[in-house]
This record gives structure tokens, C-alpha cells and sequence, in this order.
């Protein structure tokens, strides 16, 4: 078996099947399956590979390509659905936009693994332990940011029931990312029969230090909250027609009351659960934010946010019922002022606007070129403007919370810049309907259980069909409802005040590292040159 498995990479096109195939299994460590070992030998059988090539820049990098565009169609695969079923345009028109967004994605880590591997100058082992994870490390970063960034399926999400989690607190989920990469390369020296006493070292003492770490504890949990999570499962097709939104309101209004517990003190309906301008439905709004003070709930919503001076759309959640006179204490942000009223109003600060807004869905870039293309570009509501990067934390009398709408708790920093020590809850919610029964959903449920983790909070996710769910600040599952359902999630969660180095520190400490290993590596290899010519 290993005979043929080596005659059938000794050629190119070999080598582009091995490097597809050890690619496209990664997607089995990310959830549903969270399978997180496979992580392992699919990269330790890439690096084994890279030793096979000859020595061409050009081969390097087409297998370093095809290992990291079959990982990324594999993991995203899940986009098409919302092409195929809303986007109005032919199937192979879709699933081409799938493969070129996954070829520019695939270009970031194709050229950390190329650049890794063709760096002369370097012994295997600061290769495999120091060069390709810091490369790595970078080339998430710039994928993560450039052009708006699409930071989906970090390595380190994988790992949140392993020790490793442990790092998340610390530096993140690229403080797991860079872990892995080192085990990763440290295996590999392992199988070569290279530095095993220093392998099994570094292998060991993440491992354990991943261990001290996870039992720390970074926050102090406060008196427990009685919350309530509406999940509608309204039809997304049916959902922007305004002779549906009555209906919608209906059901809505019918789960809070039938299936609610009557102690619930914070009641949350998904992403845009209202789906109309605010300034159309205070006949709705007023009555239902008077009802709910009555009763001494408190209702977080999403609703389309209008401001007529401007002529601007905002991806929002306002606030209603009961809600605090003024804002609490140590928790002002931004400069963003909140209204002296206790009730809600069109002029109420304490709501969020979405900041990172998801391009085509919420905007379209050269949008007078793209949208005469396809009807894809014309979504409902896809020219929305960007809420302020800093924002108050949401408020009712219990607690601060703070917000993210759908694709914005992929990106840590921006959450961890608007959370205080004071911030008691995180708050996600979503409508991953556009994504029917793909694995986007719960891909995008596991990315928002590490920021649980990360910020040592409980998180509350709504949404409108699945996954909708409650963690702990650590990252332990609550409860959840089935997808597809119309359904009430209800659980007692204890908000949490404080402060974890990442949210102190954020990724800069790693930025630190990579620095030094970089320049550690460069005064090396010129130390060794200076050495070879005397």
C-alpha cells in the first residue's frame, strides 16, 4: 500500500490528487462532524508530500494551491445553496462563483505553505515548528481582512473539546490555530525520525498548558437571568412579502405568549424576526414595549432600523418593555448618547446596528455593475449602511449586553472591542434560513460558541429556523432547539463580569510573536551565511 502510494506521487498529477483529497477531508474537523484529529494527518500527509516535489517553485505552489482550494470548497460549500435556491441564476453559474471564491481565499494559505517550503536558509525544524505556523498564522489574518475579510474556518474552531480550547481565553482562536500548526509540524519530525525528544516536548507542553489553562477562570458569574429564545421558522420565501409580515408578527407574538416561562426576564427574536422598516410599525412597536413593562420583560429584537434625515437602512435590534432609566454604569463605549426615556422610541440609543455587514447579501460592491447581472445581487435588503464600529452595550435592568448580528461574530475583534468589564452577556442572532439544511449552519453556531469561550460570557443565539442555542462562558451547551421548528428555547443563565487576556490584549500578542520568530529566523539565517563564508 505505501509502495503504490509512493509511486503514485512520485508524478505531478499524483501529487494533485493526494494534495485534493488530504485537503478536502478537513472539512470533517469542523461541526457537524467535529471529527478535530483529522486535522493531523491531513497536514503531516501534506508537509510528507511537499518533501516529495522537486525543486520547482511553480509545483510548489500548484499543490499548495489545490490542498487549500479542495479544503475551502469543501468548507463552504454550503454558500451555493443560498445561490441556488434565491439567486435566480443557472447551477453551474452558481457553482462557479462558489469555486472562484474559494481560488482567491486559497490564494493566503497557498502562499504561507509555498513560502514555508521554498525559504532557504532554514533547518527542518524551524521550519516545522516556528516558519509555516507564523505563516499560517498571517496568511489568516490577511484573509480575515483584506476586502472586508471572510475569517471562516480558522483550524482553531475545530478544537473546542480538546485541551487546546484552553488558549482561547489567552490569544484567541488563533492562539488554538497556532497550536495546532505546531503539533502539526512537531508530528512530522516525529515521522521522520527528527528531534523526537524536542518534538514530544513541544507536543506535550501545550497540550498540558492548554490543560492549567482551561481550568482558570477569568470572569465572576452574577445573579442568574431567566431568558427566553423565539425561534419563528418563517418561510423565507414568504418572509419580505408584506402581506406576510402580519402573520409573521402573529406567530411570533403567539410563541412569546404560549410558550415562554413565565419568569422570563429577557425575551430575543432572530435577526430581522420583524421584517419591515421600524418607522412603519410603532402601531405594532408602541403597544407590544408598553405590554412587555407591564410585565416586566424585556424584548431584544431584530428589525430593519430607518433614519429619514440620512435616507439610510440599518441591519439592526432595538429594545423594548422594560428597560433601565439610564445607562449603568462603566458600560459607555462610544459617544453614543442613550435617551433619557425608560421606554422604547424611535430615538432610543439602546439599540445595536450591524457593522460588518456581509457583501452581496447586505451590500453590493460595484453594485452598478453586479446587480443588472443576476437577480443573486438583488436580495431583499442588500443595500444597508454600516452601523458605528463602537457601540453602547445593550441595555435592561439586570444586565449589559453585547450585540452581533449573523456574520459579524465571526470577527472577534470587532465583539471584543465593544465589551466592558461590566458586560454581563454576549448576543448573536441570525437567519440561517438562506442556508436551508447545509452545514453552514452549524459551522456558523460553532464559530459563535468560541466567542462564549474567548470572552468567558454566556452567549444566547437566536435565530430564525436553527441553530438556535445558549452557552456558557465556557463554551458549554445550555440548551438548543431543532432546526426547522417554530419553538421556544428557554434557560436560566448566570452574566458574567470581568475581563480574559484576549479581550484585554486581543490578537496583539501574537502579532508579537510572529514578529520575533521572523526576525529570529532572519538573524539566524544571516549568521549562518557569515559563518559559511568565513
Amino acid at each position: 500500500m505505501i509502495k503504490k502510494l509512493n509511486n503514485l506521487t512520485k508524478h505531478l498529477y499524483g501529487q494533485l490528487f493526494v494534495a485534493f483529497i488530504l485537503g478536502a477531508l478537513q472539512v470533517f474537523a469542523f461541526a457537524p462532524f467535529e471529527q478535530w484529529w483529522v486535522i493531523y494527518p491531513t497536514f503531516v500527509g501534506f508537509f510528507l508530500l511537499q518533501k516529495q516535489l522537486q525543486k520547482s517553485t511553480r509545483r510548489h505552489f500548484l499543490v499548495s494551491f489545490i490542498f487549500s482550494i479542495s479544503s475551502l470548497i469543501a468548507t463552504l460549500c454550503w454558500i451555493y445553496v443560498s445561490m441556488d435556491l434565491y439567486g435566480g441564476m443557472p447551477k453551474i453559474v452558481s457553482a462557479l462563483l462558489i469555486v472562484l471564491l474559494c481560488a482567491y481565499l486559497a490564494i493566503y494559505p497557498s502562499l504561507a505553505l509555498w513560502a514555508s517550503s521554498r525559504l532557504l536558509g532554514v533547518s527542518d525544524t524551524q521550519r516545522y515548528l516556528l516558519l509555516i505556523p507564523v505563516f499560517w498564522l498571517i496568511s489568516d489574518w490577511l484573509r480575515g481582512y483584506v476586502l472586508t475579510g471572510f475569517p471562516w474556518g480558522y483550524l482553531g474552531y475545530s478544537h473546542a473539546d480538546t485541551p487546546l480550547v484552553g488558549f482561547a481565553p489567552v490569544l484567541g482562536v488563533q492562539g488554538i490555530t497556532l497550536a495546532i500548526m505546531v503539533i502539526c509540524g512537531a508530528l512530522t519530525l516525529l515521522i521522520q525520525k527528527q528531534k523526537i525528544g524536542l518534538s514530544l516536548s513541544v507536543i506535550s507542553a501545550l497540550l498540558i498548558s492548554g490543560f492549567i489553562l482551561q481550568q482558570q477562570q477569568y470572569t465572576t458569574a452574577q445573579p442568574e437571568l431567566n431568558v427566553s429564545l423565539v425561534q419563528g421558522n418563517i418561510d423565507q420565501h414568504q418572509k419580505w412579502k408584506k402581506e406576510y409580515l402580519s402573520p409573521s408578527l402573529q406567530k411570533y407574538l403567539t410563541l412569546s405568549e404560549t410558550g415562554l416561562d413565565d419568569q422570563a426576564e429577557l425575551i430575543i427574536w432572530p435577526e430581522s424576526a420583524i421584517a419591515a422598516l421600524d418607522v412603519n410599525v410603532q402601531e405594532f412597536l408602541q403597544p407590544l414595549s408598553a405590554d412587555l413593562a407591564a410585565k416586566n420583560k424585556t424584548l431584544m429584537t431584530g428589525i430593519i432600523g430607518y433614519e429619514s434625515k440620512t435616507d439610510s437602512y440599518y441591519n439592526s435590534i432595538i429594545t423594548l418593555g422594560k428597560l433601565p432609566r439610564q445607562q449603568l454604569p462603566n458600560q459607555q463605549l462610544s459617544k453614543q448618547p442613550l435617551s433619557e426615556q425608560p421606554g422604547y422610541s424611535l430615538q432610543s440609543g439602546n439599540r445595536y446596528q450591524k457593522h460588518h455587514l456581509l457583501p452581496i447579501g447586505e451590500f453590493v460592491p460595484f453594485e452598478h455593475l453586479l446587480r443588472p447581472l443576476a437577480p443573486y445581487f438583488n436580495l431583499p435588503m442588500s443595500s444597508f449602511q454600516r452601523g458605528a464600529q463602537l457601540q453602547n452595550n445593550l441595555q435592561t435592568e439586570q444586565v449589559s449586553i453585547a450585540a452581533a448580528i449573523c456574520y459579524e461574530i465571526a470577527f472577534p475583534e470587532l465583539l471584543r472591542k465593544n465589551i466592558g468589564e461590566k458586560t454581563g452577556v454576549l448576543l448573536t442572532v441570525s437567519n440561517d434560513a438562506w442556508f436551508g439544511n447545509s452545514i453552514g449552519p452549524d459551522q456558523h453556531l460553532q464559530i459563535a460558541r468560541m466567542r462564549a469561550i474567548e470572552f468567558a460570557r454566556p452567549l444566547l443565539r437566536s435565530t430564525n429556523n436553527g441553530v438556535t442555542a445558549i452557552f456558557d462562558g465556557s463554551g458549554n451547551e445550555l440548551g438548543r432547539l431543532p432546526a426547522n421548528v417554530a419553538a421556544v428555547l428557554s434557560k436560566k443563565i448566570q452574566p458574567a463580569f470581568g475581563q480574559t487576556p484576549y479581550q484585554y490584549a486581543g490578537s496583539y500578542p501574537l502579532y508579537l510573536y510572529s514578529l520575533l520568530v521572523l526576525l529570529g529566523l532572519f538573524l539566524s539565517s544571516r549568521y549562518k551565511k557569515q559563518k559559511t563564508k568565513s
